[in-house]
């Protein structure tokens, strides 16, 4: 039987359910005839009153004979007994008639429920509208996704800039959704899924918003946490409406942000726990990436910046088969993510866009553009017309190193350590081939723990470093602690730091890299990690206890080797420390040009003994 069948069924036994009642209320008030309270009580005086049920307004009985109607059951309405009486010796005619509270009563039960029901719609309608589509009490299983039509998204590719691999990769996406047909007169089809991965802020979603505004389609987006309720099957239920309006749209982009919140590895840890709701939910999604075909217009982007905890059948061909890297921008990519949000401010003539981006590697897109509003809001707070170059360096230094802590303030001894320390980085930096230049030194304590600083400013992006770099590297990080030996000839608290960042290196060094002559060209740990830093769950490691001491050795080795090399350098540059140290316990800061002329002038004496 078919869902119209059943519906008509329903309505055609209501209407006779409603059709018997009425003829009974019909049959029943025909029944009882209505008599005067006068003529009442002649018959009761005449003895034709057989039974009688008394309330306080009203008098009904049934007769001992039937009246000329028929009817053998009447009602009418009592009135007071002493005004009865007085009537009677006059011969009239009369019965009772009382206010008729109907309406009253009506409105004193429908009123409330009309008030509740249109409470109940007010709120749902702010819910829905808080929600976007799909939302509101009623709609659990209703799909979230917020959707923007045609150019809605106000974003196209002009307003994504450092990422051009991965916007040529989409600009295929963006030609299938303007011409589908063109794509299959060879034969070849789309991919299903496009998943943008790599690290946060490094603009996936801003991507996502571009494609959809370059081919000018209906673009739902939504986030992977809100397939997740507190009611089973609601995300299943989810993922099957967000699909069902896409198709009723297509061609069409579904954009799932942050999908490792949804497509997790299921049984990764079997004994942790269930997440029935979750894999439910990545059942339904998976299904839903087999049942549609990719010629129908409908393209699924998904981002990600934890790609190796995804579900392998997430990934296989056929559903996500396409996975575009979304890395963090390079020098030259850094200068066009600057160009773009320096329009949106007011800079100074000596801005420049490439000196910029030289003090920022390793920031990605959200970073840049938290740099320039950074920059923008000094600029503002000290009344300047413009942003310049300094208010720059400045945001740079807040954003890496914290905000500055004038008030904390140092005893004496304390800032005569901070300076030693610092110089010993500096210095060491200055002596070793290789290394980064040193871009500004200050002893104004900054951030939750800094105390001071050293700033140094790579030349170029690096993505290979060999073991002799490394090394020098670490030896940089251990010179403020070699300094203090040497000065104090004692140590502090001040390089906790410094030595965990050395130890990790040393242990990489080890583990990871194959660079220990004593363990050889094997790798121990693997480790991946992900994007978001390396993975804090507990592996069972897959060598001997023999193979643990061995490495801790090696990394012990490995870092009191540099740090004996870092004392002999500082030990030779003795006298230019104490001369740097004095300029930084005077100054509290010194910038590149102060200390390119203090290292001069400490190779001087060196090239007129050479001489």
């Amino acid at each position: 039987m078919t869902k119209q069948t059943r519906f008509n069924l329903g309505y055609a036994a209501a209407a006779l359910f409603i059709m018997a009642l009425l003829q009974y209320v019909v049959s029943t008030a025909n029944q009882i005839a209505p008599l005067p309270y006068s003529e009442f009580r002649s018959l009761l005086h005449q003895g034709k009153i057989d039974s009688l049920a008394v309330s306080d307004r009203f008098i009904q009985g049934t007769l001992k004979q039937p009246l000329p109607g028929g009817q053998r059951q009447f009602f009418t309405t009592r009135l007071d007994q002493e005004f009865a009486q007085e009537l009677d010796k006059y011969g009239v005619r009369y019965t009772g008639q009382i206010e008729s509270t109907l309406l009253r009563d009506i409105l004193s039960w429908v009123m409330p429920v009309l008030l509740l029901a249109a409470l109940w719609w007010y709120i749902g309608r702010r819910m829905a509208d808080a929600a976007g589509v799909g939302g509101g009490l009623m709609a659990i299983g209703k799909s979230k996704a917020k959707v923007y039509v045609e150019s809605d998204t106000g974003v196209t590719f002009e307003d994504v800039a450092g990422v051009d691999e991965a916007k040529d990769e989409l600009r295929e996406v963006v030609d299938f959704l303007k011409n589908p047909g063109d794509y299959g007169r060879l034969g070849g089809r789309m991919p299903k899924g496009v998943l943008l991965v790599g690290p946060p802020g490094t603009g996936k979603t801003l991507l996502a918003k571009a494609v959809a505004g370059e081919a000018r389609v209906p673009f739902f987006s939504i986030s992977g946490s809100e397939f997740v309720e507190m009611f089973v099957g609601v995300g299943a239920a989810r993922v099957r409406d967000l699909f069902q309006q896409a198709h009723q749209k297509a061609p069409a982009i579904i954009f799932i942000d942050e999908i490792d919140a949804l497509g997790r590895a299921r049984g990764v840890a079997p004994f942790a726990g269930g997440h029935d709701e979750k894999e439910q939910t990545l059942n339904q999604l998976l299904v839903e990436l087999d049942g549609f075909d990719s010629r129908s217009g409908l393209v699924i982007l998904a981002a990600t910046n934890r790609p190796e905890i995804l579900d392998p059948a997430l990934l296989r061909a056929g559903r996500f088969d396409r996975q575009v890297l979304v890395d963090r921008p390079d020098k030259k990519g850094r200068i066009q993510v600057l160009n773009v949000h320096m329009k949106k401010v007011t800079t100074a003539p000596d801005v420049d866009a490439e000196k910029v981006a030289a003090l920022t590697p390793g920031f990605t897109g959200a970073d840049l553009a938290n740099l320039v509003n950074e920059a923008a809001l000094l600029a503002t707070r000290r009344r300047a017309g413009a942003v310049s170059m300094a208010d720059f360096g400045n945001a740079v230094e807040r954003i890496v190193a914290g905000l500055e802590k004038r008030n904390r303030l140092l005893n004496p001894r304390e800032r005569e350590i901070v300076a030693y320390h610092e110089m010993g980085h500096a210095l060491v930096a200055l002596a070793l081939p290789g290394a980064d230049p040193v871009h500004k030194i200050s002893i104004i304590p900054r951030g939750l723990g800094a105390l001071g600083y050293t700033i140094q400013r790579p030349t170029e992006d690096r993505f290979l470093m060999t073991r002799e770099e490394l090394q020098n590297k670490m030896a940089v990080l251990l010179g403020g602690r070699a300094a203090e030996l040497i000065v104090f000839d004692h140590v502090s608290t001040g390089a906790a730091d410094d030595l965990r960042r050395v130890t990790d290196i040393a242990r990489s060094m080890v583990t990871r890299y194959g660079m220990s002559q004593k363990l050889g060209n094997v790798a121990y740990d693997r480790e991946t990690p992900g994007f978001v830093g390396p993975a804090q769950a507990y592996r069972d490691r897959d060598f001997a206890e023999q193979t643990a001491a061995s490495i801790d050795e090696e990394v012990r080795t490995i870092v009191q080797a540099t740090f004996e090399r870092t004392l002999q350098i500082l030990r030779e540059l003795r006298p230019v420390l104490e001369r740097s140290a004095k300029r930084l316990l005077e100054k509290e800061t010194l910038e590149e040009a102060e200390i390119a002329e203090l290292w001069a002038s400490a190779q001087k004496p060196k090239a007129e003994a050479a001489e």
